[in-house]
């Protein structure tokens, strides 16, 4: 049975459990689905994949997801590995894996505009299954690497993520989580597809959602949290920190004050929600007073759950080339935001 080992994102798991799928009956075959959103993140991708392959010496191991896109060269290079294969490839991989003519097989991601339509018919282990929306990112936070791993947003057709829900609903699944790189960016609407799958799968009990952008969210969107009771009360937003100057030079779409507006207007129409958030301490040039705003923010907002990351810079992005936080301060600072509230990372 193939071993299908995933780093990273709600993404790559759904990715994984296509591959796992593809794969099934394959023997002695290690796949290891890459995340590269920190330096630390890849550190560990390797890691893993020394250690797999010191247990499985035997087994072909095949490195690829967005560390296998970002840093080709790393993965190449270890002895351990057979095959690396980008993104873009991934959705290809049957044809590629007993083609073993070059060690690397990683395209333009950017000249890559189609996705992998499989449908899966579960998610090992989970009560809940992730489906895919979109792929890619047309914006540039200055602290993340993604879109040149991902490439620019593509959406997967209304039809297939219908099909898709409708499958997983049939094979016993009630809650179906909506993902992508930048899920509120699918087009043509994020919020005209969640108004058709609300209205073309009545029988799906709870609909939820990977991370929201606030600069996303729209007034379509809350109406039909109010008319929709089997969209789950919890919405997860990528808010990152609650100063305005900092947010700007993150190259965010939102202010603080569109957070708080934000979250008082759906919790107007479903008084019962809960919200969390992800938030970003030590981002190069954050003052005491930044730090500040942002602890402050997720009092007036009302966060209930937090996500909370050290700042840690990526090669290749503007970020790491700011004037950089002290690294114990950073840690020092996410403590403090961790002890606001319940820490998902807990």
């Amino acid at each position: 049975m193939v071993e299908v080992v995933t780093f990273g994102c709600r993404i790559n798991a759904f990715e994984s459990e296509i591959l796992k799928e593809k794969f099934k009956d394959r023997e002695n075959l290690i796949i290891v689905n890459t995340c590269a959103v920190t330096g630390e993140a890849e550190r560990q991708c390797r890691q893993t994949i020394r250690k797999l392959k010191k247990q499985n010496p035997d087994a072909k191991v095949v490195v690829t997801g967005c560390a296998a896109q970002v840093s080709t060269k790393k993965f190449a290079e270890m002895k351990e590995v057979d095959l690396v294969l980008g993104n873009r490839e991934k959705a290809e991989i049957e044809k590629h894996i007993d083609n073993l003519n070059s060690k690397t097989v990683v395209g333009d991601i950017f000249n890559y505009e189609a996705y992998d339509k499989y449908v899966i018919t579960g998610f090992e282990g989970r009560q809940q299954a992730f489906v895919q929306i979109q792929q890619g990112c047309d914006h540039r936070c200055t602290y993340c690497i993604i879109p040149y791993a991902r490439g620019n947003n593509r959406s997967v057709e209304e039809s297939v993520i219908i099909n898709q829900i409708r499958t997983l609903i049939q094979e016993g699944f009630e809650q179906i989580c909506l993902t992508g790189v930048d899920a509120c960016s699918y087009k043509p609407s994020f919020s005209e597809l969640v108004k058709h799958i609300l209205e073309q799968i009545p029988e799906l009990k709870s609909l939820h959602f990977g991370s929201l952008d606030p600069a996303a969210i729209d007034d379509n969107f809350i109406e039909l949290v109010a008319k929709y009771k089997n969209i789950y009360p919890h919405f997860h937003l990528s808010i990152q920190s609650g100063d305005n100057l900092i947010l700007k030079r993150m190259f965010r779409r939102h202010t603080r004050d569109d957070v708080i507006e934000l979250c008082n207007k759906i919790r107007s129409v479903r008084p019962e929600v809960t919200f969390g958030a992800d938030f970003i301490c030590g981002f190069p040039t954050e003052s005491e007073n930044a730090f500040e705003n942002t602890c402050k923010l997720v009092n007036e907002a009302k966060i209930d759950k937090l996500h909370v990351f050290p700042y840690s810079e990526r090669d290749g992005t503007p970020a790491a080339k700011m004037p950089q936080i002290d690294v114990y301060e950073r840690r020092r600072r996410a403590k403090i935001l961790r002890s606001l509230r319940e820490d998902i990372n807990g």
